[in-house]
């Protein structure tokens, strides 16, 4: 009786204590909120005024987990991140009862199933495409679907590592986006498209200017098959690449040439390049010093701020054109930009895509230059879409970091990344398994060309690339739809589609 006296005696001091403890924690916390300028709501609401920020964190996290539908989120929803986290595990993606789409939305595409479709034995794997015949070492790219570009220092080193395995794997090129040639790119054995963007990393001189001493070390090796002129990319078109200081470690800082512990922030443009003729010859002399394939990426404003590109290849010959053009469309992502830009700033890649693909068809350049989509197509029917209005090829950076377990937590630019990709924090990195990792992201690749394929032989051709826009149908507004050729005709190579 005695020690259970004593037990609640104990408890009842150490009740009082933790109460004394709160109430002075709380009367520390008041000073300090009514006495701080910085913040309205604390200031006028000492402690209480602290919890709207708590409920506003945990607001984006509720609205994510428990209370958005499937197809709500932005800028991916549910089903669209399940759809990859799906394929990259192996599993089936059959789904039952039916579409959760709105398939009424205005701009949807319908894709146009033939009566008759090709019989199992008539099917065909999409064949590799040669991309820069011209060049001494042209490259022939075996896969539609590729993984665009993600730079060493936007990414980690594990996610760089498991990227370029399981490109390997899946026999698709890899970009190296503009940060520079780093070991781990080349780790993996994969096809690499090195990006040279408006600061030249990994290429550049002390000055910022490009160095083609550096051009040839990078082409020196084989697996390096194309070189990509960044004009801009579709989430901040019209600003340079941004690296925050914390991210730019000594070794990012070694790979891109660039003091360590500084943000790195690209120019807006190439200053070299003040028209199109410019450009054409920044081209040829990559092309010239690296022997191999060379392009351009951009995200396009206006028809008229693209045209003259076409019309400059045209008065100079097909010799002096870009082997490929990358289509960044303005609802592209990237690990830090301005909301004005990635909000407001460049055409969409559904407007974009068919305008750039007429313009080209038109001036007689269709088996001259390829065209590669980009732009949020992370889905089957949306690489189908963009195959079947204009691209040669198409790239994702999203899809592949969901196939790495991206949850789209939003904090790309802040060290923090929970999954390891956008880190470079060892804690957060250390559950970024490469082994594990690189084979979902190969498995999302294979997939993505499989149900492609099942979407294309469902038209009625017998591969991918032979789709074409009267194999699609778009919703209007009056919820009736219409053929993409009669929105955006195509020329005569619409009726070559079968």
């Amino acid at each position: 009786m005695g020690v259970a006296m004593y037990a609640l005696q104990f408890l009842a001091v150490l009740l009082v204590v933790l109460i004394g403890i709160a109430l002075l924690v709380v009367l520390i916390l008041g000073i300090l909120d009514r006495t701080q300028t910085s913040d309205a709501i604390r200031r006028n609401y000492p402690v209480l005024g602290r919890f709207r920020g708590l409920f506003s964190t945990l607001g984006e996290f509720f609205r994510q987990y428990f209370f958005a539908m499937d197809r709500e989120e932005l800028p991916f929803n549910r089903a669209q991140r399940e759809w990859v986290k799906r394929s990259s595990e192996g599993h089936g993606n059959t789904v039952a009862f039916g579409s959760t789409r709105n398939t009424g939305i205005v701009g949807t595409p319908i894709f146009v199933n033939a009566p008759f479709p090709p019989v199992d034995n008539q099917f065909a794997s999409s064949e590799p495409k040669i991309i820069g015949e011209g060049a001494r070492v042209p490259f022939s790219a075996r896969s539609f679907f590729n993984l665009s570009g993600m730079s060493y220092g936007a990414i980690s080193k594990p996610a760089v590592e498991a990227l370029s395995r399981g490109a390997k794997r899946a026999g698709i090129w890899m970009n190296t986006g503009e940060g520079g040639l780093s070991p781990y790119h080349l780790v993996g054995g994969c096809d690499i498209v090195f990006q040279i963007g408006t600061a030249k990393y990994g290429v550049r001189t002390k000055e910022g200017k490009l160095d083609d001493d550096k051009l040839r070390e990078v082409a020196a090796h084989e697996t390096v098959r194309m070189f990509e002129i960044k004009l801009s990319q579709g989430a901040k078109p019209g600003k340079g690449g941004i690296l925050p200081g914390e991210k730019v470690t000594p070794e990012i800082a070694s790979v891109r040439g660039i003091p360590a512990g500084q943000d790195s922030i690209s120019p807006n443009r190439h200053e070299e390049v003040d028209d199109w003729d410019d450009l054409l010859d920044m081209i040829m002399r990559v092309r010239e010093v690296t022997g191999k394939p060379t392009g351009i990426k951009m995200c396009v404003g206006s028809q008229e701020g693209v045209a003259g590109l076409f019309e400059a290849v045209s008065r100079r010959g097909e010799a002096d054109a870009p082997d490929f053009i990358t289509l960044d469309g303005g609802e592209g992502g990237t690990g830090a930009a301005p909301m004005p830009l990635i909000d407001l700033v460049g055409m969409s890649i559904r407007e974009a895509l068919p305008m750039v693909a007429n313009l080209r068809n038109a001036h007689g350049l269709r088996d001259r230059i390829p065209i590669v989509a980009s732009g949020k197509l992370v889905n089957p029917g949306d690489v189908a879409w963009a195959l079947a209005t204009g691209a040669d090829f198409v790239t994702s950076a999203r899809g592949f970091m969901f196939a790495l377990g991206c949850i789209q937590a939003l904090k790309c630019n802040r060290n923090t990344c929970p999954t390891g990709i956008t880190t470079h924090n060892p804690r957060f990195q250390s559950g970024l398994v490469v082994e594990n990792k690189e084979v979902r992201v190969a498995a999302y690749a294979k997939e993505m060309v499989k149900e492609v394929e099942t979407i294309a032989h469902s038209v009625g051709v017998r591969e991918p690339r032979l789709m074409r826009r009267s194999h699609v149908r778009v919703v209007q507004p009056d919820g009736r739809t219409m053929l993409m050729s009669d929105l955006w005709p195509q020329g005569p190579a619409e009726g070559s589609a079968i």
